[in-house]
């Protein structure tokens, strides 16, 4: 006789003893309990043990070069506190002190989130490691309206059927108070293993806690106003993964991890993509199907099915925090609305997931290593173990894998005779490749970099690629620059060369050092590169000049200005160019100036009535670092904002709501 004892773990996997029948019962109680302790190493070996994974500590804390409760040099990790070592911490901290200061002389300020992101470059390199992108957020907490609606929200489902309320209070074991990720590779090639790395804190710390990180291929995006989620994928709702015969990826899709952890541990990661319920018939090439599939119902045509490694192995681990493990800079503020320093235990949660092992990295799934695998991410908490379990709270969707694209500027649009310019790329990314080409100009020197020298008239172009071994354009952009042959480059530059727009008139303003002689010519144009004279002015021994261009009925969305000086011995110069946005009918204007911004800028609002605004700025990871409410007048408004020097180089947006329309102007950050 033969005794069969076995096990289905939760991944559907099937373990086995074989004993014969002559096995004593000591021997089948030493058996049992050796198989006991095989099957929980089995479900329990890949979560239980702090790890340092691609160079980052995956062990419940959030401190760089403190590691599984010891001081240690060289690990990265969310923050620091600790001073030494050679690891980094990978969110940027600026305004952490003002923020908990706001905390404590304005406690409604403890009910606002906001976004952090990397604090370097995305994709830039690092300790030996390439650093995509990395963001924390801190979610609402108490009643809000970016919960689901108690009912049926689900996993599987379209986000088109999900239901938020205008305000409702969630469970504290539910409620999500802060969220953390990170991607990078572990190393600086794009061969090197892709990490995806997750935090979370929730409010409550007994019992299970069950969240989900889902990842999407669309833009999508949760409207407040209308309580709705739009930009989702077409396939009942999602992007659908797309294998050939052999099980070759064609088109990646959505992908979800979702974790439950227990009383002591993660008991539980799972990976699942977003499939049609055919491609189950498929063997997939770079990973295996679970065993598991979910759509909206039992019937569905689309759901998540899991997969796992082709090749055995760890390729995720997690842990949740001791006691008193430190929150971070910007402390924790509870759902009771206290802000605490330290988390409580079991409140802070952490885990890693090796995406090339796994399968998802695009150079496993695709072959191009510079292919995102994902554009958006909502972080959503869940009811009970069951993947289709309540859904409860969420945080975002939020951008992810945004490099800044290639923007160029000059600062001679209108070269002279014999001139030469330079023209740059005002946001470079360290590890992008750029290259640059013209259709009828000519580039003196090297034509790779992120800037470049010219000699003449044309247009020119730079190619960006993320990586210099892609060899496809993640962005490009195109400037026209044109030649006068009668002139010669203005050695003395007009200075504070500004213009405003006050209903239908123009009023430029600038400063030139007084030469007897000299004739200033305002000229206009609609495009930015025809010009054509509109006034003429003489030179003042003030040195200071203050000119109105009446519009009245010109009918344009933007006019473009520049000065012609001719000197007394008939040399000309121009200056540089300014823009002018004008208004159309009840749409609000947004000027900064300059743009790109070095240390300070101008903000103008144009409004036909007076109305309430609220003004919030934000940089290319989504992190809110600049907000104000001010009430604003009929016509031109203008504030001074000063701030800027705190602000990482980049592109950032302002954003204006006002009269429940929302309009949204882009500006760079120089060095």
């Amino acid at each position: 006789m033969i005794i069969i004892i076995g096990a289905v773990l939760k991944n559907g996997s099937l373990i086995s003893f074989f004993l014969t029948k002559s096995v004593t019962m000591k021997q089948l109680l030493l058996s049992l309990f050796l198989f006991f302790i095989l099957v929980t190493s089995h479900i329990q070996a890949q979560v239980t043990t702090a790890r340092i994974k691609a160079g980052f500590g995956v062990d419940a804390d959030l401190r760089s070069n403190f590691f599984d409760g010891f001081l240690q040099a060289g690990n990265d990790d969310w923050f620091s506190n600790t001073v030494g070592g050679g690891g980094i911490h990978i969110i940027d901290t600026t305004g952490a002190s003002y923020i908990l200061n706001r905390y404590t002389t304005l406690p409604a300020t403890r009910m606002q989130p906001f976004f952090r992101g990397m604090r370097y470059p995305q994709f830039s390199i690092v300790n030996n490691k390439m650093l995509i992108d990395a963001i924390f957020i801190r979610d609402h907490h108490g009643d809000d309206s970016t919960v689901f609606a108690s009912g049926s929200n689900k996993n599987g489902m379209n986000p088109n059927a999900w239901s938020t309320p205008v305000s409702q209070g969630i469970p504290d074991k539910n409620d999500i108070l802060d969220m953390f990720m990170h991607v990078r590779r572990d190393g600086i090639n794009s061969t090197d293993s892709l990490w995806f790395f997750g935090g979370l804190s929730l409010d409550n710390t007994t019992g299970n806690r069950y969240f989900d990180f889902e990842m999407y291929q669309t833009d999508i995006y949760y409207d407040k106003p209308s309580l709705k989620f739009y930009g989702y994928g077409p396939d009942d709702g999602h992007t659908s993964w797309e294998f050939d015969g052999a099980g070759n990826v064609t088109r990646a899709g959505d992908i979800i991890f979702t974790a439950e952890y227990g009383s002591s541990s993660l008991t539980a990661l799972e990976a699942r993509i977003w499939i049609n319920q055919s491609s189950l018939s498929i063997t997939p090439a770079n990973f295996s199907w679970g065993g598991d599939f979910d759509g909206a119902n039992a019937g569905a045509t689309y759901g998540y099915a899991s997969i796992t490694p082709k090749t055995a192995g760890d390729f995720y681990t997690g842990l949740q925090c001791v006691n008193n493990t430190w929150a971070g800079p910007f402390s924790v503020v509870l759902q009771n609305n206290s802000v605490v320093t330290n988390y409580s235990s079991k409140q802070f949660m952490e885990f890693s997931v090796n995406l090339s092992k796994l399968g998802l990295d695009p150079l496993v799934t695709i072959g191009d290593a510079c292919a995102l695998p994902f554009r958006r991410i909502l972080v959503k908490s869940r009811a009970s173990t069951s993947f289709t379990a309540e859904l409860k709270d969420f945080v975002g969707p939020f951008s992810f894998f945004r490099a800044p694209r290639a923007e160029i500027a000059t600062d001679f649009p209108v070269l002279c005779q014999n001139g030469v310019g330079e023209i740059w790329v005002t946001n470079p990314v360290s590890t992008s490749l750029y290259t640059w080409s013209t259709t009828n100009g000519n580039i003196t020197g090297d034509t790779i970099g992120d800037r470049i020298t010219v000699d003449g008239a044309g247009t020119y172009i730079v190619r960006q690629e993320l990586m210099d071994s892609c060899g496809s354009t993640y962005a490009s952009d195109t400037i026209s620059i044109a030649m006068n042959n009668f002139c010669n480059v203005l050695s003395g530059k007009p200075y504070n060369f500004t213009g405003k727009l006050f209903g239908q008139i123009v009023q430029l303003k600038w400063n030139n050092a007084y030469t007897a002689g000299d004739i200033f010519e305002i000229e206009r144009s609609e495009n930015g590169l025809n010009f054509y004279a509109v006034k003429t002015v003489e030179a003042s021994s003030s040195g200071a000049y203050s000119i109105t261009d009446q519009l009245n009925s010109l009918l344009k969305n933007e006019l473009f200005y520049r000065l012609k000086i001719t000197g007394s011995a008939g040399r000309v110069y121009y200056s540089n160019i300014i823009r002018i946005q004008l208004p159309s009918g009840s749409e609000m204007f947004i000027s900064i100036t300059p743009n790109p911004v070095a240390d300070h800028f101008r903000l103008g609002f144009f409004v036909q009535y007076p109305s309430d605004a609220e003004i919030s700025i934000v940089n290319s990871t989504g992190a809110i670092v600049y907000h104000a409410n001010e009430k604003t007048k009929a016509g031109m408004n203008e504030w001074f904002i000063s701030k800027t020097a705190t602000w990482k180089p980049g592109q950032y947006i302002l954003q204006v709501k006002s009269s429940d329309n929302v309009y949204r102007k882009r500006f760079i950050i120089l060095q």
